[in-house]
């Protein structure tokens, strides 16, 4: 027996995504566009790399997933210029502690990212130079 209200009437239907609202599918390869970003803690440039391949592979196809790759890809590019500054700036001893902001900044960011692909919202990356638009 569905639960009911006190009068004895039936509950409301749960609302329904509008009808544009990404899919579970979508939502998911737009959250490991932001994700595979960590793969350059692995690999060089692995940073750049995971997110343009899952991009490249999936925007014509899944609108969110072409919005979410570019963002990813755009702050990963900026992430790495950053980082690269940082690693000149060593030189002069200020660069290391800007070294380990910026892959602390670069985690935290994706993250949130990822979590907000997830929902199948779009996320604005902080700090971010737009070269791809």
């Amino acid at each position: 027996m569905p639960p009911s209200y006190p009068s004895g009437q039936a509950l409301p239907p749960p609302p329904q995504p509008p009808p544009n609202f990404p899919g579970a599918e979508e939502r998911q390869m737009a959250m490991w566009c932001h994700l595979a970003s960590l793969a350059g803690y692995l690999v060089p440039f692995g940073n750049v790399i995971g997110p343009l391949v899952i991009w490249l592979s999936k925007r014509e196809t899944m609108p969110l997933v072409d919005r979410e790759g570019k963002e990813s890809v755009n702050f990963q590019i900026s992430v790495t210029i950053y980082a690269l500054v940082s690693l000149v700036l060593a030189f002069f001893c200020i660069g290391i502690p800007l070294l380990i902001a910026v892959g602390v900044f670069a985690v935290v960011f994706a993250v949130l990212a990822s979590i907000e692909a997830s929902k199948g919202n779009s996320y604005k990356y902080p700090l971010c130079i737009r070269f791809i638009n």
